[in-house]
């Protein structure tokens, strides 16, 4: 049973309370250092969680860590300490006829449970942010990452201990199943829990915590080329949103292209070819493409909807900015979409319209990431509306009380 451990993270949660932001930066500061000096102990680990997986797994490329890789982790961690604590903010602020004054101020969640498979980068940017926020967080990552999870936590929990902090403030749980089903019960104990991962696991997450719970959901993405478009503009955006790194969440899955522009279709998809990326067209996108393309494939229905994670796309052609908003309502994750027009009032119907965390205009949906927003990390994408929701940072790990004051006053 995890009880003593539940119970050791929330008496660490606790012990934040009394942990001024200078000393939560120098202890990010430090972390940050100690990575960059561990980066060959925990690129060993990666290794042997590499081997045990088929590279042409679409998870192998969110599992493998790099020199470059650990020192953008370490970078992304020195970001957050250099951002303004989200803690005692006060949000709100009233006096009452009778004099008492009533503020709304942020404190810590407390206990943070997070759920996630194939991404050993989630190890330090989960934790990062946590501590920042002021919250212990309880770890469970996947078989695939155990190595390098279980080195990692390691590591921080060494960079706790030499700055006498409490080393329950992180905690690895076991790679079990049942590991996962006494978190999601361990009311009372753990505050959230945010899983990242397949639609499998946050389906499970979802339909069996009895904590409350923040979805991070699957990252089913479109573009949408309008008649007023710019060739250029979706020839690069298409390029990176499917091609930059395909394992991801905000990479493109589906081109929606009107119908008066199929004749721009193969210059645009030209530089896919180079990268080896096999479109799956409907009818009409598979004749525009027929000859110019060499990776085509017709598309079937199953291919729509379909987070591919891999490099692979779908096309589909239709009449208008209408039936083009009302495709990407019946096959949306709610994550990413995006248009590209010039027309300001196509523009306009499609920002306000299209129902996703994040909706773009001329940009790629490679850009929805913590990082990129600014946030410094994040600690998941919420395709929800309750409480957070886009790139989940510290504002979203925090959450209120009402402090009350006054003097002498009763009902």
């Amino acid at each position: 049973m995890l009880q003593e451990t539940f119970n050791a993270a929330r008496q660490a949660a606790r012990s934040l309370n009394r942990r001024s932001a200078h000393e939560i930066n120098a202890l990010l500061l430090s972390l940050a250092d100690a990575v960059e000096q561990a980066i060959p102990q925990i690129l060993e680990a990666n290794e042997r969680d590499l081997a045990r997986m088929d590279q042409a797994n679409p998870k192998y490329d969110r599992l493998q860590l790099t020199d470059s890789r650990l020192h953008d982790i370490a970078s992304d961690m020195r970001a957050v300490a250099s951002l303004p604590s989200p803690l005692g903010i006060e949000l709100s602020k009233a006096t009452r006829p009778n004099g008492m004054t009533i503020s709304k101020v942020s404190v810590p969640f407390g206990v943070i449970g997070v759920i996630y498979e194939a991404r050993p980068n989630v190890t330090f940017d989960v934790f990062s942010l946590c501590i920042k926020a002021g919250s212990a967080c309880l770890l469970k990552g996947g078989s695939d990452a155990r190595d390098t999870n279980e080195c990692s936590v390691a590591l921080i929990k060494r960079v706790l201990q030499e700055n006498a902090w409490d080393p329950s403030t992180v905690t690895l749980l076991p790679v079990s199943h049942d590991a996962t089903a006494q978190m999601l019960n361990a009311v009372g104990q753990v505050d959230l829990i945010i899983p990242r991962g397949s639609k499998g696991l946050i389906d499970y997450v979802r339909d069996n915590s009895r904590v409350p719970v923040i979805e991070t959901g699957a990252g089913v993405c479109h573009t949408y080329l309008h008649s007023s478009g710019l060739t250029s503009y979706a020839q690069e955006i298409v390029l990176n949103a499917k091609t930059r790194r395909v394992s991801v969440c905000n990479a493109l899955d589906t081109l929606v292209i009107d119908r008066s522009r199929l004749n721009d279709l193969a210059e645009i998809c030209l530089p896919l070819e180079a990268k080896n990326v096999t479109i799956y067209a409907d009818e009409e996108a598979f004749s525009a493409l027929n000859g110019n393309y060499s990776l085509l494939e017709k598309a079937s229905d199953d291919d729509f909807g379909r987070e591919w994670l891999d490099y692979k796309m779908s096309i589909k052609t239709v009449a208008d900015i209408d039936e083009a908003i009302e495709f990407i309502e019946a096959h949306t994750s709610r994550h990413s979409e995006a248009i590209v027009a010039e027309d300001n009032e196509a523009t306009r119907l499609f920002l306000a319209e299209v129902d996703a965390a994040c909706v773009y205009a001329n940009v790629s949906t490679a850009f929805t990431d913590g990082g990129q927003f600014g946030f410094g990390a994040e600690i998941g994408i919420s395709t929800q509306k309750l409480h957070a929701r886009g790139p989940m940072a510290l504002p979203e790990i925090t959450t209120y009380k009402y402090i009350i004051t006054g003097t002498g006053q009763t009902r």
